[in-house]
């Protein structure tokens, strides 16, 4: 290794020192652990034998007492809405929540190699529970096809003394480095936190979102989404798609651009108090290169077959679908179309969120349009290498539609309500 390289991994390993102080509790539980089959190693054992690493690489492997362990890669804070950099504080393994309050979840990437060998394929991925309980546990997943094991995982746990889930903050993903995630991050797929995503991952890299991820601390990657802590609810709600003229409902579907998808929510009024729901809202959160078509909302309930809606709110301020007594249903249906307006080259996850409200608590769901174009000439992007270390520091960035049970009708019964979806 030479004094350039020597150097840069002096000042990163000083720089996390001011992590490790406040984030990087004892406590460490990433994958392998368990089963002895992960080590540590410490900053002069990778830097004084550098010869002998040659292309071996693993990450977040280093740990001693000035960098702390880096095993400890996801931790947690409170969203204030101020980034203080360095003097931001992680909760490494524990974090408790409040109703209502937004949290930033990190997950920390670096490739161990002191030569700059290149890990190939890297992913990244967090997996966040859909049930409530008192305790929620998010794992962070690091994926590389060459790496030694090729997947790591680390957790937080979020916990109260009342259950709760999370929801998570769609259009949130970010990777920040000081490549193509320089002066404010890149905004990652929502694809990011999917049931698929845990098993694979979704690409990340250093010039180029192309799974490339060269060693030392230079080249490290901080990969932060955020989630919203919501107490318990009394109804449910749950999203699925299909191709218009089929019949099965999914969670994710193949199409082509110009294909027309539909989209259905079912709400349900789940109180076990007997409490009729009021003025139960319904929005979605279109990505782009699905345009919804005008006119094709839709309600489904004990009243109401199918009615067409006038408003074509759905995907801004909502639609009021009315008032609910308990097990009491209703579905909203919709269409969009495929469109081309920035699809990458090669296969496109298009993550389609929904919301149904009620008072102040919103739950949201969300289904999938999965896209490949296919590109005759894939540019992959520049190729340049800044050479500098993150401006922020290691520690910053870190079925059916028939409705069942009874429905209480009002009046404007799906128009927009007083108040939108927050």
């Amino acid at each position: 290794m030479n004094k350039a390289v020597k150097a840069t991994f002096a000042f990163a390993a000083s720089a996390a020192a001011i992590a490790s102080v406040v984030s990087v509790p004892s406590l460490v539980s990433a994958w392998g652990d368990s089963a002895g089959g992960r080590r540590s190693y410490t900053y002069q054992e990778i830097t004084d034998n550098a010869a002998s690493w040659g292309n071996k690489i693993v990450f977040n492997s280093i740990s001693n007492s000035t960098i702390g362990d880096e095993k400890n890669f996801v931790g947690a804070r409170v969203n204030t809405g101020v980034d203080a950099g360095k003097n931001n504080v992680w909760n490494g393994n524990n974090i408790t929540v409040k109703d209502g309050e937004e949290y930033i979840i990190r997950l920390y990437v670096h490739n161990n190699n002191p030569n700059g060998a290149v890990s190939k394929n890297t992913r990244v991925a967090f997996n966040i529970p859909t049930t409530s309980a008192k305790q929620v546990q998010v794992n962070g997943f690091i994926f590389s096809d060459n790496a030694t094991p090729n997947k790591y995982w680390d957790y937080v746990n979020f916990n109260s003394d009342n259950a709760f889930h999370l929801e998570y903050v769609y259009g949130s993903a970010l990777i920040e480095n000081n490549g193509i995630g320089k002066n404010g991050g890149r905004q990652l797929s929502d694809e990011i936190v999917t049931k698929a995503a845990s098993n694979n991952g979704i690409q990340i890299g250093y010039t180029s979102l192309n799974g490339e991820v060269p060693g030392c601390y230079q080249y490290a990657s901080y990969i932060t989404i955020r989630v919203k802590a919501v107490f318990d609810t009394e109804y449910t709600a749950q999203t699925k798609v299909r191709l218009a003229g089929t019949t099965e409902w999914q969670t994710q579907v193949a199409a082509n651009v110009g294909d027309k998808v539909e989209v259905q929510t079912q709400y349900r009024n789940t109180s076990k108090t007997n409490e009729t729901q009021n003025n139960v809202m319904i929005k979605s959160a279109l990505p782009s290169n699905l345009k919804y078509v005008a006119g094709t909302t839709k309600l489904y309930n004990a009243k109401y077959d199918g009615a067409k809606i006038d408003q074509d709110t759905i995907a801004t301020t909502g639609i009021n679908i009315g008032n609910y007594t308990p097990n009491s249903n209703a579905y909203v249906r919709y269409t969009a179309e495929v469109v081309d307006e920035n699809l990458a080259c090669g296969s496109n996850t298009l993550v389609n969120w929904v919301k149904a409200g009620v008072g102040e608590t919103t739950l949201q769901d969300y289904a999938a349009v999965v896209v490949n174009k296919t590109c005759e000439n894939n540019n992959p992007g520049n190729n340049d290498t800044p050479n500098e270390l993150p401006s922020t520091g290691p520690e910053a960035v870190a079925g059916g539609i028939v409705a069942a049970g009874s429905i209480v009708t009002a009046a404007g019964y799906y128009i927009v309500s007083r108040r939108s979806l927050r």
